[in-house]
């Protein structure tokens, strides 16, 4: 798409030590990022004949190819999914959702029973000079989540980097909620995905 981009973690991800339920007790793994995958360890492999309902392409290709079945993959998050899903798959009633400390709380259909355990925790870092220099500079942020817009906007006011200089792209409006401040502009994508977010990108740009 012609965009120069710079990738820049705000978040070390670390595995977080769980107890599996009986798989004989779980119809599905209710799945809303890949680093469930990534840092599931190996109370995972207790699952690996439980299909897999991901809320995306990315976690459903690397759910894939870690050995697991995907049965259902999301466009539009995890609650879409379930109510797609859970409230009208045969079969589909007890759902297993791994996933990380910070997560979306879902509304649970009529006949739907979800367990839940925490597999990974996002440990927050500190913008690391090089970065700072580039926000100060200006431009357009993209931000993936209310946790990576609340820990940005903190390191910001830290490190007194003007926020009217900066622009910033959330991928739904649930993270645009989260910012407040004179930021130069917010917008959230019409979908949250990838390619809706970086055609955000854009026209902002080209708004410039």
């Amino acid at each position: 798409m012609s965009l120069e981009i710079v990738g820049e973690p705000l978040f070390e991800i670390r595995p977080v030590a769980w107890s599996a339920p009986d798989p004989a007790e779980v119809d599905a793994l209710l799945i809303g990022s890949a680093n469930v995958f990534r840092h599931g360890g190996p109370q995972l492999d207790k699952f690996r004949g439980t299909p897999v309902h991901a809320v995306g392409r990315t976690t459903a290709e690397l759910a894939e190819s870690a050995g697991f079945t995907v049965e259902r993959t999301g466009s539009s998050g995890l609650q879409s999914l379930l109510q797609t899903g859970g409230g009208t798959s045969p079969g589909i009633r007890r759902y297993l959702r791994l996933s990380g400390a910070e997560r979306v709380p879902l509304e649970v259909p009529t006949g739907v029973v979800i367990a839940e355990r925490i597999v990974y925790d996002a440990a927050p870092i500190a913008i690391p000079p090089e970065f700072e220099r580039m926000l100060r500079a200006g431009g357009i942020v993209l931000l993936h989540s209310a946790a990576a817009a609340r820990h940005f906007a903190g390191e910001c006011d830290r490190l007194g980097i003007p926020k009217s200089a900066l622009r910033l792209a959330a991928l739904g409006p649930r993270i645009t909620e989260m910012l407040e401040g004179e930021w130069g502009d917010i917008r959230h994508a019409e979908a949250p995905n990838d390619a809706a977010l970086l055609a955000l990108a854009k026209d902002m740009c080209q708004d410039r």
